[in-house]
């Protein structure tokens, strides 16, 4: 058997937090939606899709992106673009950064997407079919690939470093983040702003995934039907977002002084090989990627102090993500999903959710998993519900499971 090439130790600074999502517009808005809520959001009904089983998603309130951004650049960009711009511009901001001051071959950016502009792509495929190919719009290709977002970004910030787009399924944000990492740690670059962005309003993807019975179709009552982790789940529900975080060469932040947030210390990414849309039933392949990020940290289980899961909200991913956290991590970790206040952001959640995780780790306050009023039995993990609970940790993990098998998991640590 060939030895396994072990890379030297290496921790990111994360210098820089952006954030817009259903439960916030900006990173102070989101985290105070998130580690206080009682409730989810509104959950609004969505007239496109009224005659689906699942008529709703999380959608972003109090947002004008035409006054944030301009008309003339808003009509350059899909929504999903729009909304990783803004958040990169909080990234920046947070992180104390001058990017004109510094060598912009040095920067990087690294953002997932699931699905790119996939709503635009529906309403130009529906302006040819009723009124005919001259009706479509020649913005089809830049506003709707999935390179869209890391384009305008790098664009927006006159970043002229890498600029690259990852594309695995809900994993995508967590693999963009952990790229990121990677190109860090080999030298490329000393700045990266990395992360996801989704915005997927779409009648076709709605109307698959209820066919799919992936999503909840709990009409009645859509505050409540993401309910991570309970015994009464029923699938996700779709939300949209942006989530963008800025990391730095830990020299790179030291020699200018900066305010870092938290240290990414390990990564780790595998694949199921196993089904195109269901997990491996064991979660070996999750557990692969897991134990790879806990090795690349140089960290153990009894080293890890919260989990900001996957937790999907749907009946048979739940159970294999959490009997694997309990066989790799133990019983101790306080566990979370948030995806009850910003709904399953698809290629967004890993960059939402693992900014969600530094916050965590600087406020040492892990927030709760709403609407888990009946937890399963049969779920062996310690489920935050109801309110925040303060903790004592130094280090956490993020984990994202995506369609075809490809899993990602990060470690992140105190700063």
């Amino acid at each position: 058997m060939t030895a396994r090439y072990r890379p030297e130790p290496f921790a990111a600074a994360v210098t820089g937090i952006g954030l817009v999502t259903a439960a916030g517009v900006g990173t102070a808005a989101t985290w105070r939606g998130v580690s206080e809520a009682a409730t989810a959001p509104c959950v609004p009904h969505r007239p496109e899709l009224h005659d689906l089983p699942c008529d709703f998603m999380y959608t972003i309130t109090g947002l004008d992106t035409r006054a944030v951004l301009g008309v003339a650049t808003q009509r350059l960009m899909d929504r999903f673009s729009q909304l990783a711009v803004i958040a990169a511009r909080e990234a920046v901001a947070d992180a104390g950064l001058d990017l004109s001051v510094w060598d912009s071959a040095r920067v990087a950016v690294v953002i997932g997407s699931a699905h790119g502009g996939l709503p635009f792509y529906d309403a130009q495929h529906t302006a040819l079919t009723e009124r005919g190919a001259r009706r479509v719009s020649p913005k089809l290709a830049p506003l709707t690939v999935v390179n869209g977002a890391a384009s305008s970004v790098a664009t927006d910030l006159g970043a002229h470093g890498p600029s690259q787009a990852v594309s695995t399924a809900c994993s995508s944000g967590t693999v963009a983040i952990g790229t990121a990492h990677q190109m860090l740690r080999t030298g490329a670059c000393d700045i990266v702003v990395a992360g996801g962005a989704e915005s997927v309003c779409s009648r076709l993807l709605i109307a698959s995934a209820c066919q799919l019975k992936a999503v909840s179709t709990r009409r009645d009552d859509p505050e409540s039907a993401c309910r991570p982790f309970d015994t009464h789940r029923d699938g996700f529900v779709v939300g949209e977002g942006a989530g963008l975080l800025v990391l730095e060469r830990p020299e790179h932040a030291r020699a200018r002084g900066a305010t870092v947030r938290a240290h990414l210390a390990g990564y780790g990414a595998s694949s199921d090989a196993y089904s195109a849309v269901a997990p491996d039933p064991e979660g070996l392949g999750i557990e692969r990627a897991l134990r790879a990020a806990l090795a690349d940290a140089g960290v153990g289980a009894a080293d890890i102090g919260h989990v900001n899961a996957h937790g999907t909200s749907t009946v048979s991913n739940d159970l294999i993500e959490a009997t694997m956290l309990r066989r790799v991590l133990g019983e101790h970790p306080l566990v979370t999903s948030t995806k009850a206040m910003t709904g399953h952001t698809l290629g967004a959640a890993g960059g939402i959710e693992t900014a969600l995780t530094v916050l965590a780790l600087q406020h040492q306050l892990v927030p709760p998993t709403v609407n888990l009023d009946a937890p399963d039995p049969q779920i062996p993990l310690e489920v935050v519900s109801k309110q925040a609970r303060p903790a004592a940790f130094d280090a956490a993990v993020k984990t994202s499971l995506g369609f075809g098998g490809h899993n990602a998991a990060l470690v992140l640590t105190r700063a």
